[in-house]
């Protein structure tokens, strides 16, 4: 870092300026729908943005006659895109050469940098950094589907150092990206066999599927709220943190609410699965968890607790399949918000086989989850410790003492 640090004392040993967002950026634009006839586009919508690669994946493409009422920004190469809508789960991302003038939806908000002023890969490091995502958690509103407006994310004040540091941090911390990049380009590729796999051994027999509705009861939890949240009290599960902080299963509770208010809730049972019953897109919803804790667990009001007498997370794993996700779609209610209800889930059918082959399948399959996920071993430890090395640097970097002046 050396190099870093000859070029901070040179170009600014008295500290550096910090700047709003607002005052760096160029004015976003809109596309007008009456104007461009039959012209087909590349829609961004909130799922297209990878949160592990911060790359920019699947896209659909629309026209006038099928634009989503969302789909409204046109977006330029070098943008800085940051998702506004569940701004915790660090959907962010710069658009690159092929996505120039497409369009985005308005769950981000569109960050154009003045490049006289600030630098694309600069202000895309500075929006990762744990600095800016204390301001956003403590901005957000909203506490079912929270969402923080665009005019509160460009008050944010950064330090804006002269234009050759903010290249030489960027030269930085860019090789820390490239080399994550590299490893998690092939841990997807082995995402990829794996999924080919536990589809076929989950429906690759001749195993009777039968509706979820036959094989267990769902019961909706009830609603608590993030300023319920206090370091001990009744463990509890929301439906966000199903997608965010939880694998297949899950023996504990990552956060607690008050005992205060033990009357208004709903639990999940020992061995039932705790399915999420809102998302961003119709592939997000329905998640669940198999809830493996000695003790029931709060559950929140948008998610659903099933009881059967099925493996949970034999039941976690075949909830996973595209048979699942393609049932699911039938039922999915299309509004801003994804909504799957009680109702629908009894309806999707599911392979039963004996419990020995349910316990068989699990064994298998956490064989390859833990090689895919944990943290701990092989390629997901050297990806972490990746990760890790960058977001030390990466906030080090960043922390500037503001200047006086």
């Amino acid at each position: 870092m050396s190099r870093i640090d000859d070029v901070v004392v040179q170009f600014c040993p008295g500290g550096v300026q910090f700047e709003t967002l607002s005052n760096l950026l160029e004015r976003g634009t809109n596309i007008r729908w009456d104007d461009v006839a039959d012209e087909e586009f590349q829609y961004i919508d909130l799922t297209s943005v990878d949160r592990v690669t911060r790359s920019i994946g699947a896209t659909e493409t629309i026209r006038r006659d099928n634009a989503p009422s969302r789909a409204q920004q046109v977006v330029r190469e070098g943008d800085v895109l940051f998702g506004t809508t569940r701004p915790m789960l660090k959907r962010y991302c710069v658009v690159p050469a092929e996505y120039d003038r497409q369009i985005a939806s308005t769950g981000y908000c569109v960050l154009r940098p003045k490049q006289d002023h600030i630098l694309t890969n600069y202000l895309f490091h500075v929006i990762g950094t744990a600095r800016f995502y204390a301001y956003v958690e403590a901005n957000e509103r909203g506490a079912s589907y929270p969402a923080i407006p665009d005019s509160v994310v460009k008050e944010f004040r950064i330090p804006v150092p002269p234009l050759e540091v903010q290249r030489e941090i960027g030269r930085v911390l860019d090789q820390f990206t490239e080399l994550e990049a590299e490893l998690e380009a092939e841990l997807e590729a082995r995402r990829r066999q794996y999924v080919f796999y536990r589809d076929s051994l989950l429906l690759g027999t001749d195993v009777p599927k039968v509706a979820m509705g036959e094989l267990g009861t769902f019961i909706r939890g009830r609603r608590f709220t993030k300023n319920d949240v206090v370091e001990s009290g009744i463990p509890s599960i929301h439906y966000g943190e199903i997608y965010t902080d939880y694998g297949v299963s899950a023996s504990y509770a990552l956060r607690d609410v008050s005992s205060n208010i033990a009357n208004q809730l709903r639990f999940a049972q020992p061995r039932d699965v705790i399915f999420a019953g809102v998302g961003e897109t119709v592939e997000d919803v329905g998640k669940a968890v198999a809830w493996l804790g000695d003790e029931p667990v709060a559950v929140h009001d948008d998610t659903f607790s099933f009881t059967s007498d099925l493996n949970p997370k034999y039941v976690a794993y075949a909830v996973q399949t595209g048979d699942f996700h393609s049932q699911k779609a039938n039922y999915v209610a299309r509004g801003k918000v994804k909504r799957l209800s009680a109702l629908g889930l009894t309806k999707i059918k599911i392979p039963v086989p004996s419990a020995e082959e349910q316990e068989r399948i699990v064994s298998i399959l956490d064989k390859f989850d833990t090689l895919l996920n944990d943290p701990s071993i092989g390629l997901p430890a050297e990806l972490t410790a990746r990760r890790t090395q960058y977001e030390y640097y990466r906030d080090k970097l960043l922390s500037f003492e503001e200047s006086v002046t």
